[in-house]
């Protein structure tokens, strides 16, 4: 799914706490009740000149923490940002410790340039190279394959670590049977990892 930040704010500068709550809702409209399968919401910032840090902690930031803690099946994005647009994004996931997939998004929905921007512990940026490099894991594999080198007592660590991750919002979780399994938002390898 796609939203275009310059549908939802008919204007290519975005400024603004309140015009950010506006977005907000204006999004959480567009949003279907629920997908059938984890998937990726763009959020694409094609045409966007300037986006506030205010603007996009209650706009971009505030839909990932909702659909997060609704534990929706969809998983913002960012497309298209440009670099005044990206550096802002930037603040605001430093200053909240967060961090979010970002891509360049073609017409056809091909997403490449694919990035984390923010920052991850160690132990969470290791856990987040597995998934990337495996492209689908759960904690029991990633126990018996890294535990004793990583020292890593039983699978609870490794679990605790992919559920953050998903919580998060950068890594999409399924269930299998009985077990939780993670795979990466976009399936190409992210740069700069």
């Amino acid at each position: 799914m796609r939203i275009s930040l310059m549908q939802i704010s008919d204007d290519a500068v975005l400024a603004g706490a309140m015009n950010g709550k506006v977005a907000f809702a204006e999004m959480i409209k567009t949003i279907p009740d629920e997908a059938l399968v984890p998937q990726p919401l763009f959020l694409d910032f094609g045409s966007i000149q300037v986006a506030t840090a205010s603007y996009l902690r209650e706009s971009v930031f505030a839909l990932k923490s909702y659909l997060r803690s609704r534990n929706s099946s969809f998983y913002p994005v960012i497309a298209n940002a440009n670099p005044e647009v990206w550096d802002e994004l930037s603040v605001i996931a430093s200053a909240k410790n967060d961090a979010i997939v970002t891509c360049t998004l073609s017409d056809e929905g091909d997403a490449t340039s694919i990035d984390l921007l923010g920052n991850l512990d160690p132990k969470q940026q290791m856990t987040f190279d597995l998934v990337l490099k495996f492209d689908e894991v759960d904690a029991n594999s990633l126990m018996e394959q890294f535990g004793e080198s990583e020292k890593t007592k039983g699978t609870t660590a490794w679990n605790n670590r992919l559920a953050s991750l998903a919580s998060r919002g950068i890594i999409r979780e399924f269930t299998k049977g009985r077990s939780k399994f993670y795979r990466p938002l976009l399936m190409e390898s992210m740069n700069g990892n």
